[in-house]
């Protein structure tokens, strides 16, 4: 489970559509739940599952939820469901939440899980990336960039914290994360224990 965080307009949400463009990387995106009204750019069960709070709450309180979250005055959680069925068939899933989320899934499953935290270059370029994308309303922009100063003091959390003051080099940073977890020893023991066995048992 690859986890990507960052303070809303900081670009996770642009790196996420990125990773999963690229075909060689083979990722699938958990897409989450949520409460909060659909943007107009927005489609459901594409970006998010949009939801009542009635809803929301029946699914985190009957354990259906991998991890949930209030921020900003919604609900977001990650359905377990397809995320088990994901990973049982050997696929690596792709999340986009914030830091409360990844807390409580690498509580549940550290060995299986990778955390990169994105910074924004400037809380002034932050500001001006909420404003250029022209979706909330100046007093939500106002609470997101307080949010984020509360956000940001939370990079000791991560394995990876990276400044996204280049997306293209953002980009390949996460991409070369990716791979080295990939190979992680504790990922690959068992295929390279059976290997090692067998060189092991070649005639001198």
């Amino acid at each position: 489970m690859l986890i990507l965080s960052s303070p809303s307009g900081a670009g996770k949400t642009t790196l996420t559509r990125m990773l999963l463009q690229k075909e060689a990387i083979d990722l699938t995106l958990s897409v989450s739940v949520t409460t909060r009204p659909r943007r107009p750019s927005e489609i459901d069960g594409v970006h998010y599952h949009f939801l009542s709070v009635d809803r929301f709450r029946e699914l985190r309180d009957a354990g259906d939820l991998l991890e949930s979250a209030e921020v900003h005055g919604n609900f977001y959680g990650t359905p377990k469901g397809p995320v088990d069925a994901l990973l049982s068939q050997g696929r690596d899933v792709l999340f986009d939440i914030d830091y409360q989320g990844t807390q409580q899934i690498r509580a549940r499953a550290r060995d299986d899980v990778a955390t990169v935290f994105i910074l924004p270059p400037s809380m002034r370029e932050l500001r001006a990336r909420l404003e250029r994308r022209a979706e909330d309303r100046p007093e939500v922009i106002a609470r997101r960039l307080e949010a984020a100063r509360n956000e940001i003091t939370r990079w000791t959390l991560y394995d990876y914290v990276l400044v996204n003051d280049d997306l293209q080099r953002t980009l390949g940073d996460v991409t070369a994360i990716l791979a080295a977890e990939r190979l992680r020893r504790l990922r690959t023991e068992p295929a390279v224990a059976g290997f090692v066995e067998a060189l092991a048992a070649e005639s001198r």
